[in-house]
């Protein structure tokens, strides 16, 4: 099966695409190396995804932008895997993509990302989230496409009282832009759904972590800078908590959503991806602390903006609709993640 991408030289777009390629799929992978964080690191998840690491230190080598990017497309594609540089906001280059390859399938993982960065920056993220997700929708309704997953996320449920967050609760209440765009393209989803025939899963990720996890994010974050002997953010009183969800989990749901949808016809579904189990911000540091041998220097500080008290997924639905079974306890993916970052290059990790 043909299946695009976006977003695909992200985190979890490298891993979905390392383990679509092990099965009898062609890959299009769309991306805009967007400066979020450094392009060094996106090309390193790239020939991770698709075996050839043995190129990372040549094209990371090179001085500018452009030629990164020139060089990874050149050196990545073969008959299973196409690469494109491109951005969603650009209807025009992202539909000659489509009708160049016409993929059978979507899954669009593209987007800003980040609760806090999106209350500086709104309407980028309105831009980008928003308004990209519907250029893809609109070249899917125009070239007859009828398969599409989209990226949701557990921010959708904003402070929800009700726990664990259950699929059928209202998600009125966003509390962040960023949550505001995701729960956007789910209802514009619907619209899309209803009017053109387009089968689709809205999955809600939960706090995704692992290997060529982004470096903006807590544990990456606070591994790197208790390794360095620096002080930690500490947000709060260590008593807010999240439903940490280790990245083959994820990739299992995501797969887990592309067989139904194969099978299927009809489908509007909005699903939780998480592990149902909710760890504090004072336990996953000392998680973290524990895995490293090393005990964190804090810096505590109030309470962010936009930030949520609490994520915690039922998963019930997405259980008995799709199979999904998380299997990996926090502490053996922060050992899985610790491992892996210590192997890679030092002057990668800084970046």
């Amino acid at each position: 099966m043909k299946i695009l991408i976006t977003g695909a030289a992200g985190f979890i777009g490298s891993h979905l695409t390392e383990e679509l390629l092990k099965t009898d799929n062609k890959i299009i992978a769309v991306d805009n190396f967007d400066e979020y964080y450094s392009l060094d690191i996106k090309c390193r998840n790239v020939l991770e995804s698709i075996g050839k690491k043995e190129k990372i230190n040549f094209i990371t080598s090179l001085k500018t932008r452009e030629e990164k990017i020139k060089h990874l497309v050149l050196n990545s594609s073969n008959e299973n895997y196409k690469l494109y540089y491109c951005d969603i906001r650009n209807k025009n280059e992202l539909e000659k993509i489509f009708e160049k390859e016409r993929p059978e399938f979507i899954i669009n993982l593209a987007g800003l990302a980040g609760v806090r960065p999106s209350l500086e920056k709104p309407l980028e993220y309105e831009e980008v989230n928003v308004r990209g997700t519907m250029n893809i929708l609109e070249i899917c309704k125009k070239l007859g496409i009828k398969k599409f997953i989209q990226a949701s996320s557990s921010s959708v449920y904003g402070n929800n009282k009700k726990a664990p967050f259950k699929e059928t609760d209202i998600v009125d209440f966003a509390i962040s832009p960023y949550a505001a765009t995701k729960k956007s393209c789910e209802v514009i989803g619907h619209v899309y759904h209803k009017l053109y025939n387009i089968d689709m899963f809205q999955l809600r990720f939960f706090t995704v972590y692992g290997e060529r996890q982004r470096p903006d994010l807590a544990i990456y974050k606070f591994t790197k800078m208790i390794l360095e002997g620096e002080k930690i953010p500490f947000y709060g009183d260590g008593n807010t908590f999240r439903d940490y969800t280790y990245i083959k989990d994820i990739i299992h749901g995501i797969q887990k959503s592309i067989d139904y949808l194969k099978s299927n016809s009809n489908v509007y579904e909005i699903v939780n991806l998480g592990e149902s189990h909710v760890v504090s911000l004072k336990e996953m540091v000392e998680v973290i602390e524990n895995a490293l041998g090393i005990k964190a220097k804090i810096d505590k500080l109030p309470m962010q903006m936009g930030d949520v008290e609490k994520t915690y997924a039922d998963i019930n639905k997405a259980k008995a609709l799709i199979g999904y079974n998380p299997s990996t306890e926090f502490k053996d993916g922060i050992v899985k993640f610790i491992d892996w970052f210590k192997n890679i290059n030092k002057d990668q990790r800084r970046i």
